[in-house]
């Protein structure tokens, strides 16, 4: 893994109070510079207190390097730290969501997004430059309505470089296994991206707290493909509250390694239901 995010890690888990105002001001100036009154894609962030992240998240897109015309907007999920103050700060169109989850914040950027292709964001990752690029080239290709990509996460003390990798290199090789019969089950929202139109027609659910994006993947295949990119420079680096979910980086390893034993058949046939983790909901296209 690069090192391309090291600088904005001294804004991250940090609070807005403590960020040089020299970086607040060199984000809006280059934010500024990349907003297009005729985006061929909308990049959404949504942020429900997400203070200590949304800054970095924000100077990293910012220095993103891309050929298509962009526009970059925030939905605030009613935060009650100051999110929304960080939105306001760097310049960034805002919206405020009043119901809470992840579905009405997705719904709401969509709702608002103005360019062919729509990418979800979440405020505690970081992109690197040709993010945006890459997973619009891959959007661009015939037939395919929508994509996904990987993520890692940021070394610390507390997690073993070597276990991250390993853990990450065979999470990395059973989501693509899985993306070529099952690629909703592969979709995770922090990276993804797909046609504003199709998704407009299926919508985005907000009756679970999580595995909307994977039911919106689910959703758009009747369209097309959705397309699974490996390459590095569309791979976000992201905190630990996924992987925390499960306890510690072993077992939540091992958590997904049974789990993903368990439905090993699937990954050789198509299904038309998307099973939620949350609220074991199934519901069929």
């Amino acid at each position: 893994m690069g090192v391309w995010y090291k600088k904005y890690l001294q804004v991250y888990e940090r609070p807005f109070a403590e960020a040089p105002q020299a970086v607040v001001e060199e984000v809006r100036q280059k934010i500024a510079g990349l907003q297009s009154e005729n985006p061929v894609v909308t990049v959404s962030l949504i942020g429900y207190n997400e203070e200590k992240h949304l800054l970095a998240c924000l100077w990293s897109l910012s220095e993103m390097q891309c050929k298509y015309p962009v526009e970059i907007i925030g939905v605030d999920n009613e935060s009650k730290d100051r999110t929304a103050e960080i939105f306001r700060a760097c310049g960034v169109p805002y919206y405020t969501e009043t119901q809470h989850s992840c579905g009405f914040a997705r719904l709401c950027g969509l709702n608002h997004a103005r360019g062919k292709y729509h990418i979800n964001i979440d405020s505690d990752t970081m992109y690197p430059p040709k993010y945006v690029e890459t997973m619009v080239d891959a959007l661009e290709r015939p037939g395919v309505v929508g994509v996904s990509s990987l993520w890692s996460y940021i070394p610390d003390e507390e997690h073993s470089r070597w276990g991250l990798k390993l853990y990450e290199a065979t999470r990395d090789l059973h989501l693509w296994l899985q993306s070529f019969k099952r690629p909703e089950l592969s979709v995770r929202g922090l990276v993804f991206a797909y046609h504003t139109d199709l998704a407009r027609k299926t919508g985005i659910r907000t009756d679970i707290i999580r595995g909307e994006d994977g039911y919106l993947a689910l959703q758009l295949k009747q369209f097309g493909k959705i397309a699974f990119v490996r390459k590095r420079r569309a791979r976000a680096v992201t905190g630990y509250g996924t992987v925390g979910a499960d306890g510690s980086l072993f077992n939540s390893f091992k958590v997904r390694v049974v789990n993903g034993l368990r439905g090993i058949g699937g990954l050789f046939t198509k299904k038309k239901e998307y099973k939620d983790e949350e609220s074991n909901l199934v519901k069929k296209k």
